[in-house]
């Protein structure tokens, strides 16, 4: 009997690790043979923790479990309590478009057999009897775009440090992944962390570069584990180290572990922190993929985008480019949070509306009541009404509505939500993360919540000081964190302006 249970954070979180020992001592205590896998999450949060139990006609899932529902995995799987169908056919799933997740929760995280059964290692096979330059041009024509939040073309990063003239480069993973509402760079790493190290690989390839370190939150202690153990695998097999699957060409790689700040989440701070050093942001220029580690030319992606290089150098340039819409190419893992019905990952097409993914997908509010606003991008976010629930989701759409999807995390919110609350809590998250690097932001973040405090009690004279305070910290910042942190602000104020006006009714 075989039976998957995920390893994955949010599983283990909802008793997952609890089920596992109930699943064994049942096993033993019926004299049963049983091989537990702990796989990666699905993404449907609200089943977890579910188990799947291999069977002829496929992967058959139950869940949410409850340790109360272990017995009957033993008995007659078709009167369990839990019981969903077949993995597969279950909706949620099965209308996904699967490109970069498309082994997370099918196969054992760590087993390098597993990988290459599924297509693992395909790319970088191709990748090896590419040049440099052919490389970045396959890369460049698939449309890729950096997953991390900025949305910059991939390609023309990989060029600039590929041509750049230096005895050594690196490359360095993005995995501080700080946002509230995202958790598909864990995901990934806790269920597929070779597609990660496939993609770095590539990297390395493409840009000349033999070294490359994964920077990951210390709040992420199953992926650090994963990620550790998957280096020292592939490292064993070959995948890296002197000579790559036996080509003679180098590179390596290895895990470092941050302390948490969030503002290490942006490059240049990340790579000062890699260095040993405080965590802030550096001015640009000189940009990162000229003098980055060790003032070395240095690739900076996140998680999502290496994770999504080795699809493309299996199924071709062309045939990720055939999804999406506009400049937004290629698939989108989406992290649904907040006040909904059914929250997790779901990897789709960029091109469907902000509604059909809040409505549809995400299936409403938790509380059935109605949805009032969705931000999009983590907490420096825009806040958007239902009036703009039809803006499809992409780069140049969600910018045409002064928004930015960011890293793809929303959090809904229902009817009950106070905007000015959540303009305040924007500022306050500004000013307890600020490196202190730039005035607009160290300053700014605090006269923000000081200001907004005002509005609240009834000064409606503070509310321009408000709206000329996030210009100026848009204007000035050095970094994502107080340039964007205007955007939930105004919006906020733009989109649900009575939220900031009641208290000053109630006042007079």
């Amino acid at each position: 009997m075989k039976i998957y249970l995920p390893l994955d954070s949010a599983a283990v979180a909802l008793g997952a690790d609890e089920i596992a020992d109930a699943i064994q001592k049942h096993a033993h205590a019926k004299g049963q043979s049983v091989t537990l896998v702990r796989n990666g999450s699905r993404g449907m949060v609200w089943l977890e923790p579910m188990v799947e139990v291999e069977s002829p006609a496929g992967r058959m899932a139950f869940g949410p479990m409850t340790l109360a529902d272990v017995p009957a995995l033993f008995g007659d799987l078709s009167a369990h309590p839990k019981a969903l169908g077949l993995t597969e056919e279950l909706p949620w799933l099965k209308a996904q478009t699967r490109l970069t997740f498309a082994r997370v929760g099918v196969i054992d995280p760590l087993s390098l057999d597993d990988y290459k059964a599924q297509g693992g290692l395909t790319g970088l096979t191709r990748a090896l009897g590419m040049d440099k330059a052919a490389i970045v041009a396959e890369v460049t024509a698939s449309g890729l775009r950096g997953r991390g939040g900025a949305g910059f073309p991939t390609g023309i990063k990989w060029k600039t440090v590929s041509e750049a003239v230096a005895d050594r480069k690196y490359i360095v993973c993005n995995a501080d992944e700080g946002d509230s509402a995202t958790f598909a760079d864990r995901m990934l790493m806790e269920g597929d962390p070779f597609t990660l190290i496939e993609g770095m690989a590539i990297a390395g390839l493409a840009c000349g570069a033999t070294k490359g370190f994964v920077y990951i939150r210390s709040e992420y202690p199953v992926a650090i584990r994963v990620m550790e153990e998957a280096v020292v695998i592939a490292r064993a097999a070959g995948l890296l180290g002197a000579s790559v699957l036996g080509t003679g060409t180098a590179f390596d790689m290895e895990v470092r572990v941050g302390a948490g700040a969030y503002v290490c989440g942006e490059e240049t701070s990340l790579l000062n922190s890699l260095e040993g050093k405080r965590g802030v942001v550096r001015a640009k220029p000189p940009l990162p993929a000229l003098q980055g580690f060790m003032g070395k030319p240095t690739v900076v992606n996140n998680v999502i985008s290496l994770a999504s290089i080795p699809v493309i150098f299996e199924k071709g340039a062309a045939f990720y480019k055939g999804f999406g819409l506009g400049r937004s190419r290629g698939t989108i893992p989406l992290q649904i949070a907040g006040n909904v019905k059914h929250g997790g990952l779901y990897e789709i097409a960029f091109g469907l509306t902000l509604g059909d993914i809040v409505d549809k997908i995400a299936g409403g509010t938790a509380s059935g009541r109605p949805v009032k606003a969705v931000q999009v991008g983590g907490p420096l976010g825009a806040y958007f009404p239902r009036s703009l629930f039809d803006t499809p989701f992409g780069y140049e759409e969600f910018a045409g509505k002064d928004g930015l999807i960011g890293h793809a995390g929303l959090t809904v919110f229902d009817d009950s939500a106070d905007m000015l609350a959540q303009a305040r809590f924007a500022m306050e998250f500004c000013a307890i993360e600020s490196c202190g690097k730039c005035t607009p932001c160290r300053i700014g973040a605090v006269r923000g919540v000081e200001t907004v405090d005002r509005i609240a009690k009834g000064d409606a004279s503070a509310i321009p000081l408000l709206t000329d305070l996030c210009a100026t910290m848009k204007a000035g910042s050095l970094c994502a964190l107080g340039g964007f942190t205007p955007y939930p602000v105004l919006s906020a104020l733009s989109h649900f302006p009575d939220d900031f006006t009641r208290m000053k009714d109630a006042a007079e």
